[in-house]
């Protein structure tokens, strides 16, 4: 089987989605925002099976993109890049196939990790994720995140965005 089959919760998430992602501090004070366009991928071909690219963009005109492909195996997606370790997995104890949990560590710097709960909707339509980052065990930042489904075909978008940056 493949990954769409042993992670078929992960599958739902295949698509472009745009967020807003807010940070928090261990006090609770918001400490930045930023506008998100991800696209989620299970490609067809190449030497990933799951490719995830991350668009930010805050309101001073700052933007980012992120890569985060990662290889399957042991029915979870694995990242080790130069900014992540980490896996992501479905929550078989909830019985309503809507949680995926994420482990991460930034490269080079063991005493900062994070788990990630992702939500996804019935309909698929909308997801919400939290992120806890924790520094030598302690909660040092939380950050929420809003999603909703932009469109399940990225090639296309992905084709948009590309003929527009040419």
């Amino acid at each position: 089987m493949g990954i769409r089959e042993d992670m078929p919760l992960l599958a739902r998430h295949e698509g472009v989605w745009d967020g807003v992602y807010t940070y928090y501090n261990a006090a609770g004070e918001k400490v930045d925002e930023h506008a998100s366009r991800l696209f989620c991928r299970f490609p067809d071909d190449g030497p990933f099976p799951y490719h995830q690219t991350n668009h930010y963009s805050w309101p001073d005109g700052r933007k980012e993109i992120r890569e985060f492909p990662a290889e399957y195996r042991d029915k979870r997606i694995w990242w080790d890049n130069d900014l992540i370790v980490g896996w992501a997995a479905e929550v078989g104890l909830d019985e309503y196939s809507r949680t995926v949990m994420l482990y991460w560590q930034r490269q080079g710097d063991p005493s900062l990790y994070l788990y990630e709960m992702i939500q996804i909707s019935d309909d698929g339509k909308s997801r919400c994720r939290t992120w806890h980052w924790i520094r030598d065990g302690k909660l040092e930042t939380r950050t929420a995140i809003q999603e909703s489904l932009v469109s399940k075909d990225w090639r296309a978008i992905e084709a948009e965005m590309n003929a527009g940056a040419e």
